[in-house]
C-alpha cells in the first residue's frame, strides 16, 4: 500500500492529494523552525533544487510535538521558512506524528518503516523517510542524517 494515499492540508489551507506524487521519489520530513536541525532546510532546500527536475520532491510537515519548537501559525511557518532558507519545496500544515492524534500519514509511514530496533515512535524534528514512486518506503533517516548524505540513495531511488 503506497504511504501517498492520504489527502493533507498545505500551509495555506489547500487540500493536497499525495497520489500526485506517486511516480516521484518523495522525501517526508517532519520540520520546526526552532530546533537545533532547523538548518537542515538549507540542505532539503539545495536537493530539491538539484533534483526536482529528475523527479524528486521533498514534503515538509511542522510538528510541534518535539521541545514545542514549531510554535507560530501556519502563515508564520510559511514566512520563516521563505525569508530564512528560500524552501520552494510544498510544505504543509501543523500536523502530530506520534500518539492519538498522529496524521494517519505518518501513523502509515511508522509502520511501513520502523525506526531503531523496530521503534515506530518518531524521535525528534527532522526524521525523513524516503518513498520510491511506487509509493512505498524506502528508508528512514535519523534526524542527525544531514540532507546531503541522503543522496546517493536519492539518486539510486531516482534511477
Amino acid at each position: 500500500m503506497s504511504v501517498l494515499s492520504h489527502t493533507m492540508p498545505l500551509l495555506n489551507g489547500q487540500p493536497q492529494d499525495l497520489s500526485e506524487y506517486l511516480g516521484k521519489v518523495v522525501l517526508i520530513v517532519n520540520t520546526a523552525s526552532k530546533c537545533g536541525f532547523t538548518y537542515q532546510y538549507e540542505g532539503l532546500e539545495k536537493l530539491y533544487e538539484q533534483y526536482k527536475d529528475k523527479g524528486l520532491v521533498i514534503l515538509g510537515f511542522p510538528c510541534n510535538q518535539f521541545g514545542k519548537q514549531e510554535p507560530g501559525s501556519e502563515s508564520d511557518i510559511g514566512a520563516f521558512c521563505q525569508k530564512n532558507y528560500g524552501v520552494s519545496f510544498p510544505m504543509f500544515s501543523k500536523i502530530e506524528v506520534n500518539g492519538p492524534d498522529s496524521a494517519p500519514l505518518y501513523s502509515d509511514l511508522k509502520e511501513q518503516a520502523p525506526g531503531l530496533m523496530g521503534t515506530k515512535a518518531i524521535k525528534w524534528n527532522f526524521t525523513k523517510f524516503l518513498i520510491g514512486r511506487d509509493g512505498k518506503v524506502l528508508d528512514r533517516y535519523a534526524p542527525t542524517s544531514k540532507p546531503e548524505a541522503l543522496v546517493a540513495d536519492i539518486e539510486k531511488a531516482l534511477g
